[in-house]
């Protein structure tokens, strides 16, 4: 009964041990997991640019620790059922011209995303166009960066076939905006109508980055002025800036009784 009782025991042990392995390494991955982030990112909470950046470093970080945790544990798994690891590395050693071939895209992908963060070409949040493909950086790992466009599709993209980047978050962007008025309108009026709203509106626009500036007439044709007028915001933002730009000077004309060209269409009957 004692031998059976001891041989029971070992073998209880024996198949208990993975489990254990695999709990001690989530857990393990846990705590630096959350070490990694307190360190990283909530030291850096009050600079933007350096939490994003923090943000990527930390994913990539976690990512590496997530494969080689899971590497640890299998060959504790493997010691643990008396395998010969030393005859195992010895064995991939000879086929490793062969695995090298079956993951040497694997290693370009990771070198390339080693290339991304070292060199800073893009980071999680920022805004980039990468094969036609334009939208926020959402994921950057070991194998693969993850883009996620306004329409709520993601794209996918190996590291390694990212060739060229065009990252809209490295400076500040220009909103522009075009203002017919009619050409009945005195140039004075109009000017001093826009300097008075721009005036109230400098310092209140949210992601602005400087002052609103007129630049002038940019064209006159025959029923219009065209007025040009530019802002510099925070990258990515003009589209919405420049939506709200107009309705407002669109409200400042109106209240000033500046009229605005009525804009004509043509019908085509097809003969």
């Amino acid at each position: 009964m004692e031998i059976f009782g001891t041989v029971f025991f070992e073998d209880l042990q024996k198949y208990l041990s993975p489990i254990i392995y695999i709990i001690i390494g989530v857990l393990i991955y846990e705590v630096l997991k959350r070490i990694i982030t307190n360190v990283l990112i909530k030291k850096t909470l009050k600079k933007r640019h350096h939490q994003k950046r923090a943000q990527t470093i930390s994913t990539l970080i976690i990512n590496v620790l997530k494969y080689a945790i899971v590497i640890i544990v299998i060959l504790g798994i493997m010691s643990n059922f008396n395998l010969n690891i030393k005859a195992l590395v010895a064995g991939l050693g000879i086929s490793a011209a062969i695995i090298g071939l079956a993951f040497q895209d694997m290693a370009k992908d990771f070198l390339a995303g080693i290339t991304i963060i070292a060199e800073d070409q893009y980071e999680i949040g920022d805004t980039v166009e990468i094969n036609g493909f334009m939208g926020e950086v959402i994921f950057i790992g070991l194998r693969s960066t993850r883009i996620r466009n306004y329409k709520g599709a993601t794209m996918i993209i190996n590291n390694h076939n990212i060739t060229s980047v065009i990252n809209y978050n490295l400076h500040n962007s220009l909103a522009v905006v075009e203002v017919p008025v009619s050409r009945e309108e005195k140039p004075e009026k109009v000017e001093k109508v826009l300097t008075t709203l721009f005036e109230k509106l400098n310092g209140t626009i949210p992601k602005a980055k400087g002052n609103i500036e007129i630049l002038g007439i940019e064209m006159i044709t025959d029923q219009a002025m065209i007025y040009k007028i530019t802002l510099a915001v925070a990258a990515t933002e003009q589209y919405s800036i420049q939506r709200y730009l107009l309705k407002e000077i669109r409200n400042a004309f109106e209240k000033n009784h500046i009229k605005m060209p009525k804009q004509k269409f043509e019908v085509n009957d097809g003969k």
